[in-house]
């Protein structure tokens, strides 16, 4: 009998749809690393010399960059809005998703509040910001904390979808042995079935961190009479009137980039790992 090789036939639309994607990708992160090192002299209007490595690297747009955003200052506020929403998102959101999830297929009252939650996804911020402004500058949050507060708020929908949509997929044997062993709802839930959505709580973590690291028009609109800036907006030092510096915007753009980039491996290990194990034996 004679070994027949079985080729292995390549779908190549698919595999070529995959090659643009990678250059979708990788093309404008390779354009801000070579712009950040370049030095304004560099800059020319041809493509061929926009892709050019820069003629000497140097990090003295990245030092200029700093300089120009306050940039330790700005990452700590950054840092500090970030973290306090995510700690936030995370007990709040995940109680919301636990109470209305167990009961929406029992309540009217949770099918109509779960309706109107995750209707607020609907909503755009263009609509709500005028009022906002005001109402925060009346209450007397018109700084760092009212900022934190709106993001609590403007993530709940999405979160309450996607906590209440995973709660679906943990047996309620769980709880029910809870309870056998004496256990209460609110013991229940978080020694027991907040440890299990462990996966959700790290895609919860990256979605709100991602929004809430990148966003302007909140922080602009808010705290724009506090004399405190987040990154992003500081980062608007950049554009005048008449031009932008990407020299010093793409270098302080990279500098923006590596913590959320690291947060983002970290969450994505936890949500590879699962950490479902042991949870039914």
């Amino acid at each position: 009998m004679m070994n027949k090789k079985v080729g292995k036939k390549v779908n190549w639309p698919l595999t070529i749809l995959l090659m643009i994607g990678c250059i979708t990708v990788f093309f404008p992160l390779y354009m801000t690393i070579v712009i950040a090192f370049k030095q304004p002299s560099e800059m020319t209007n041809d493509i061929a010399g926009a892709l050019a490595f820069p003629a000497t690297w140097s990090f003295s747009n990245f030092a200029e960059a700093m300089r120009v955003t306050d940039f330790w200052h700005s990452l700590s506020n950054s840092f500090i809005i970030t973290i306090v929403t995510i700690v936030l998102a995370l007990l709040i959101h995940s109680l919301g998703g636990y109470a209305i999830g167990r009961n929406m297929g029992a309540s009217k009252f949770y099918r109509f509040a779960y309706l109107y939650i995750v209707s607020g996804m609907f909503v755009p911020f263009a609509i709500l910001m005028m009022p906002l402004v005001k109402q925060t500058a009346q209450i007397g949050i018109a700084n760092m904390f009212g900022v934190i507060v709106l993001y609590t708020v403007f993530y709940m929908p999405m979160n309450l979808l996607l906590y209440s949509g995973y709660l679906k997929n943990i047996p309620m044997a769980l709880e029910e042995a809870a309870r056998v062993d004496g256990a209460s709802t609110w013991r229940t839930y978080w020694q027991v079935i907040f440890p299990i959505m462990k996966p959700m709580h790290a895609t919860v973590a990256i979605l709100t961190a991602m929004g809430t690291w990148n966003d302007v028009m909140t922080p602009l609109v808010i705290m724009s009479g506090s004399g405190k800036n987040t990154l992003p907006l500081a980062q608007l030092n950049f554009q005048t009137q008449f031009g932008t510096n990407y020299n010093l915007a793409f270098a302080s753009y990279l500098l923006a980039l590596l913590p959320i980039l690291l947060f983002y491996i970290i969450c994505q290990k936890q949500i590879l790992n699962g950490v479902v194990n042991g949870a039914v034996k």
